[in-house]
């Protein structure tokens, strides 16, 4: 169904199924596959695909060249009928690629709302995006990776599938990341080195500096060598810790399938 306010250029093809919603727009040579829903007021830029079994919140833009909804670049990929979902608010760049699930990773690649991925940059098979990520130019997210809310992925960085990036960190660009990066973390450098907390984004997001010194005491105690990191981050959690310090123990007792990025 389009509604009757969207605007579809001539040579746009939106195919029967799409779901077009209110004031979207369509640019010219824009491909829109069969099982695509466009929330209200999208835009679709000039040579734009978004195809596949995805759904596109209200106010988002996706530009000149990106493909959105292609299946995913896993060998093991069948054909399963599996799911892109994309929050409000985003912008999705030029030629970023962004694919659906696959069934053994839950069977949706999710983005949250007001997401930013710049040019070049991907978003492979059950990644789960959190809100208000900037992912820069070319920056690289395997499958199955999950990044929570507030985080910057510098450009040409990469992350290694199935790691988690807690909420507020930042990744330096160029920078690989093979294993789990900490909540409010930095790390840059080649091979991806927890370098401290990312008080810049500590600041910005108007985090009080009681609460600033509280993480600063936390990661000191986490970088010691008296015991092992899941230990001393439950010790933490144990002592009634600060909400946004047992933020970070929290994520270093949970279970996971990959190591530690560990405190210096």
């Amino acid at each position: 169904m389009i509604d009757p306010s969207a605007e579809i250029h001539p040579s746009a093809i939106v195919e029967p199924g799409a779901q077009i919603g209110p004031g979207c727009t369509i640019g010219p040579f824009a491909i829109i596959g069969p099982e695509v829903t466009l929330g209200a007021d999208v835009t679709i830029r000039p040579h734009a695909l978004v195809t596949g079994w995805t759904e596109i919140g209200p106010d988002c833009t996706v530009f000149s060249f990106a493909s959105v909804g292609e299946v995913p670049q896993d060998l093991k990929y069948a054909g399963e009928r599996t799911r892109l979902i994309i929050g409000a608010g985003c912008r999705i760049r030029e030629n970023a690629t962004l694919h659906i699930g696959t069934h053994g990773g839950g069977g949706v690649t999710r983005v949250g709302d007001n997401v930013l991925v710049m040019a070049g940059a991907h978003v492979a098979h059950d990644a789960q995006v959190g809100d208000n990520v900037i992912l820069a130019q070319n920056a690289a997210v395997a499958g199955h990776v999950t990044i929570e809310k507030d985080v910057i992925v510098g450009a040409a960085a990469g992350l290694h599938q199935h790691i988690r990036v807690g909420e507020g960190a930042m990744i330096g660009a160029m920078t690989r990341v093979i294993h789990d990066v900490m909540p409010f973390g930095l790390v840059s450098a080649p091979d991806g080195e927890l370098q401290g907390l990312n008080l810049i984004g500590l600041k910005r997001r108007g985090m009080e500096r009681a609460q600033i010194a509280a993480l600063r005491a936390a990661y000191k105690r986490l970088a010691s060598d008296e015991g092992a990191l899941s230990d001393l981050a439950q010790a933490l959690l144990d002592e009634g810790a600060d909400s946004a310090v047992a933020q970070v123990a929290r994520f270093f007792t949970d279970e996971s399938g990959r190591n530690f990025l560990r405190p210096k």
